[in-house]
């Protein structure tokens, strides 16, 4: 049992590369302030230590640049559900009130972080919900260009006038 477990994600994680081409560009290469692409990028999504709380789980977004030159992100990523199709389900992420945007600079090898609050999904009514589970996260990169997917099972609902996501701006890391 334990095995199927940890098998899961990676899983889920080769069905969601294969089924999702990489929507970005390359970004010029030469400036050190260029916005970051989703192609210099690896982007995933692990709990947060201590992330829980009534009815909710906190989760951290990493965008580490994997790049061979710098590259800048600002804002807040642009996040959804998605199944092992990469198809979005449910609403997009709302943004959390009273955070402070920041410019992110990241050198190769370097990361900036934001925090994904996912909502339980069975505090919510069935009529306004329909309870699904995702496969991952189509994280956009905020001030930079495409987007990538990060391997992530959750519950979540269906309906677009459910909100089970919201997320805070990237911060150095």
């Amino acid at each position: 049992m334990k095995a199927r477990l940890l098998l899961a994600p990676a899983l889920a994680a080769a069905l969601l590369l294969a089924a999702v081409p990489s929507s970005a560009s390359a970004a010029p290469a030469g400036t050190a302030s260029k916005a970051c692409a989703a192609s210099g990028l690896v982007v995933w999504a692990g709990e947060e230590p201590g992330g829980g709380a009534a009815g909710s789980v906190y989760y951290r977004i990493e965008l580490t640049n994997l790049s061979a030159s710098t590259c800048t992100v600002k804002g807040y990523p642009k996040v959804n559900a998605v199944d092992l199709k990469g198809r979005r389900i449910g609403a997009f992420a709302t943004h959390e009130k009273g955070k402070k945007v920041k410019r992110v600079t990241l050198a190769p090898g370097q990361s900036a972080t934001a925090t994904l609050r996912i909502v339980d999904a069975l505090n919510f009514p069935a009529d306004k919900c329909k309870v699904t589970t995702a496969a991952g996260l189509r994280v956009g990169i905020p001030g930079g260009h495409g987007n990538k997917i990060a391997p992530l099972a959750f519950e979540t609902c269906t309906r677009g006038i459910t909100k089970t996501l919201s997320v805070a701006p990237l911060t150095g890391g």
